[in-house]
Formats: C-alpha cells, structure tokens, sequence
C-alpha cells in the first residue's frame, strides 16, 4: 500500500509563509506526478500545484508567483512553499501522487489545515 502524509499546516497571519511536506511510503513503481490540492469549505477540490517526474511545474493562476512546488525524488517527497499567504488560501491541503505503472491510479494524503487569519 501507499500512504502520503502531510505536514506543515497550521495558522498563520495574512502576508505570512508556511511551508507543507508531504512524505510517502509504500510500494511505487513509477510516479507520474505528485502534487497539493485544497478544499475550502463549500467549495470544489481545486489543483494548487503540481509537479511531473520530469520536472515540469503547474501553478493555479491564484497561487502563481507566491507558491513553490518542489520534489525530492529520492524520498518521494513533495513540498509547497506558500508565501504572501492571503485569507482565500485557507483551506485544507492534501497531498497527491499520481501513479502510472502497474496501473494508473490516484493517491491522497489526509490533508493538512492551513488557516490564514489575523
């Protein structure tokens, strides 16, 4: 089995950073990426960040220029450095990997609280 586990959240005053880790363990043969998502309170699960095994980033248009997604392949790791947080980016963040071999198939972190607030 695979388990992803986040660290990292917490509360934080608006212009401030936080930075999330997710480390992962268990049987992967082949990662195709690995990745942040986030969930408000009555709204969608929406792609924050993710990041490919060939490197190639992908930023939500809201989070571009203060996130930072970034990977350590030899732990099978994943973090986001969010900096300049803003009251909208509260929400629980969950980490992702998304396998490709033997079978694709998605898997989830039990998410993270992050709350910016004053």
């Amino acid at each position: 089995q695979v388990q992803l586990v986040e660290s990292g959240g917490g509360l934080v005053q608006p212009g401030g950073s936080l930075r999330l880790s997710c480390a992962a363990s268990g049987s992967i043969f082949d990662i195709n990426d690995m990745g942040w998502h986030r969930q408000a309170p009555g709204k969608q699960r929406e792609l924050v960040a993710s990041i490919t095994s060939g490197g190639s980033t992908n930023y939500a248009d809201s989070v571009k220029g203060r996130f930072t997604i970034s990977r350590d392949n030899a732990k099978i790791a994943v973090y986001l450095q969010m900096n300049s947080l803003k009251p909208e980016d509260t929400a629980v963040y969950y980490c992702h990997l998304g396998s490709s071999y033997p079978f694709e198939y998605d898997y989830w972190g039990q998410g993270t609280q992050v709350t910016v607030s004053s």
